[in-house]
């Protein structure tokens, strides 16, 4: 009951959809994500031989499976026959099977088996769907647009955590409760260093650069980086610059950089208007991690296997936690106010909102030519 009075405002009307919005903040907040770009779904690990797991693209389900040769595949998740998800079933060979009649589909789609006579020969014409699917980072993305884009689109590049001396990585990832760009708002938008006043990841922030460059929107924050309390004696800050940053949100994904030493990427998989996904990367350069109290770096090896665990556990998580909280309760907020005025004053959200809102405008349009 909580939940579905959350989508009424006071006025008893429910959001806008996209063709019903009468302003910017609500063509953004009903906005879908373009598909024609590489999506972080899951992580490789997760999908084992012989196992298949459910990903959702903006309301689209999507069975992810790897084959006993090891290949990923993903497919819509439907069976042909009585539409039952096919992620209830299992992967036989390399085949994903129904749960209900046993049929069996490939990676491509096709239905390659139904184990009884009644069809006779029929069941070849039988095809769902299927999506590229690349594998990153220890990322599985998926291709769900137009599938001949999908060698044209590019996964973002990340040489540091390539090649045989990574950077130290800390990966979070979460489930929000809101629209896809309320995060995309709050990981580039350093206006709100009040919510994180204990632990202080950036405080001082001023905006001095303010770009768009076709489909990026680049934005650089004079702001003190890591000055708290427990990170700020790991920041060795006589070779690392922590008073400025640089973000952008890079369509569909967003990044930042602090002097080519403190690096992250957020993926976001929009899930529905109400439900997100968001993947982040943080990585660090050996160069930028000192031991406290002492002028000797941190080695990465023990960085790795000690220093980046811990951070996750008490700086990190607690960090994108705290976010996640606010965001959600202004989804909450939203979905009660969505006819007030906009009080944004912050610009560069003004630009990642117009960025969101062009981009799902030309999926439309060209869905409305085919």
């Amino acid at each position: 009951m909580r939940e579905a009075a959350n989508l009424i405002s006071l006025s008893g009307a429910r959001p806008p959809t996209f063709d019903q919005a009468q302003n910017r903040r609500q063509k953004a907040r009903a906005a879908g994500m373009n598909p024609d770009y590489w999506y972080a779904v899951e992580w490789e690990k997760n999908v084992k031989p012989g196992q298949t797991v459910e990903v959702v693209f903006w309301k689209q389900s999507i069975a992810l499976f790897r084959g006993q040769d090891g290949r990923l595949a993903a497919i819509e998740n439907r069976c042909a026959h009585r539409q039952l998800k096919l992620t209830g079933g299992q992967v036989n060979g390399c085949n994903l099977t129904c749960p209900y009649h046993g049929w069996q589909y490939d990676a491509t789609g096709r239905c390659v088996h139904i184990p009884h006579e009644l069809f006779g020969n029929k069941f070849p014409e039988f095809k769902l769907r299927d999506y590229p699917v690349k594998t990153k980072y220890g990322l599985v993305w998926i291709f769900p647009g137009d599938p001949e884009l999908a060698e044209e689109r590019k996964i973002p590049e990340i040489p540091e955590l390539e090649g045989a001396d990574p950077w130290g990585l800390i990966p979070i990832d979460a489930t929000w409760k809101c629209h896809h760009s309320m995060i995309l708002d709050n990981v580039s938008d350093f206006t709100h260093a009040y919510l994180h006043r204990r632990s202080k990841p950036f405080h001082d922030a001023k905006l001095t650069r303010l770009e768009v460059k076709g489909d990026t929107v680049e934005v650089d924050y004079n702001t003190v980086v890591g000055g708290g309390r427990i990170s700020g004696l790991f920041v060795d800050r006589k070779n690392t610059n922590t008073d400025h940053i640089e973000l952008a949100y890079e369509y569909p994904y967003q990044r930042s950089n602090t002097d080519s030493r403190i690096k992250h990427w957020c993926f976001v998989l929009p899930i529905d208007e109400q439900t997100s996904r968001a993947i982040f990367l943080f990585y660090f350069s050996k160069d930028m991690l000192k031991i406290p109290g002492l002028p000797f770096k941190v080695p990465m090896s023990f960085a790795r296997k000690v220093v980046f665990p811990i951070a996750k556990k008490v700086l990190v998580a607690p960090l994108i936690g705290e976010d996640k909280l606010a965001v959600e309760a202004e989804q909450e907020g939203y979905n009660r106010h969505f006819e007030k005025p906009i009080a944004e004053l912050n610009p560069a959200v003004h630009e990642f909102q117009q960025l969101t809102i062009r981009k799902w405008e030309e999926h439309l349009a060209k869905q409305a030519r085919t």
